[in-house]
């Protein structure tokens, strides 16, 4: 496996896939999940010429579980070293859900000297919990409940988000796929207990409104409108008015797992964006 260690001794798992001389695009998958999230988009555009890297976030997937430092300022710290250890230049960096927070983090903490582009997919940016400045926001009761759920039993607490809202399987005529749901609760299963409990508050409550505004790049701002988990009301459409010059697409009827159930035209997009 290819791993490296960060400075305060934790070990980050990553794919590195695609000629090493080919232009880069970095994948942040969401919670509690691991770079897996990203296979298939990582296969076309490996495919297509790319070469392609994505890390498990500390405490999830095959990284190392700390019991400490599971935070937004931390996640972007770890993907900054992962892209100096690969001495990373020009990338186009991708991020889903909590991985959007992370790349926005990474950007507001330490520029864009080794970023082309950045696409935001379903991301939490700007703050998903309600506050006097977000009145928009979910309650912090929603994460409470969250929390609650996760320490009352977990494993059924993934398999109740993997089979109902993440993926949409619970709005009528949806096409479930069981594969899916094991495949998601599976990757949830791999997290570290703390790490994924404490991954809750770095999610909901870590405001990215100034890292936002420091954007600097080309920014492709990606969300479905019946986004269960990430409502868009109160992220894609105000992170695109905060991100200087965003390109903003909306994908009608789109779940929060874009990369899963609009597959296609979501591969085709990214494709066309990195291609740019």
């Amino acid at each position: 496996m290819s791993t490296f260690t960060t400075t305060d001794g934790t070990e980050i798992y990553y794919k590195d896939w695609g000629a090493k001389t080919a232009p880069v695009v970095t994948f942040s998958h969401g919670w509690p999940l691991s770079s897996d999230a990203w296979e298939a988009q990582m296969f076309h555009l490996a495919s297509n010429g790319f070469r392609v890297i994505a890390h498990d976030r500390r405490g999830h997937g095959r990284s190392s579980q700390p019991w400490d430092n599971n935070h937004m300022d931390q996640y972007a710290d770890d993907l900054a070293q992962l892209l100096a250890h690969l001495d990373v230049k020009d990338a186009v960096l991708v991020g889903h859900s909590t991985g959007g927070g992370e790349v926005a983090r990474y950007i507001g903490r330490h520029g864009t000297a080794r970023v082309r582009k950045a696409v935001l997919m379903g991301a939490v940016p700007p703050i998903m919990v309600k506050t006097d400045k977000n009145p928009g926001g979910l309650p912090l009761e929603v994460f409470d409940g969250f929390r609650a759920a996760y320490l009352a039993d977990r494993s059924q607490f993934f398999l109740n988000v993997a089979s109902g809202p993440f993926f949409g399987f619970n709005r009528p005529g949806a096409k479930v796929s069981q594969g899916l749901i094991q495949s998601w609760w599976m990757q949830g299963m791999m997290s570290g207990h703390k790490n994924a409990y404490d991954s809750i508050k770095a999610f909901s409550e870590t405001d990215f409104t100034e890292d936002l505004k420091k954007f600097d790049v080309p920014t492709l701002i990606l969300h479905g409108d019946d986004d269960q988990i990430v409502p868009i009301a109160d992220s894609a459409l105000l992170s695109a008015r905060l991100v200087p010059n965003a390109t903003l697409k909306i994908y009608p009827g789109g779940t929060h797992s874009l990369g899963d159930t609009s597959k296609d035209e979501l591969n085709a997009d990214l494709l066309a964006w990195v291609r740019l």
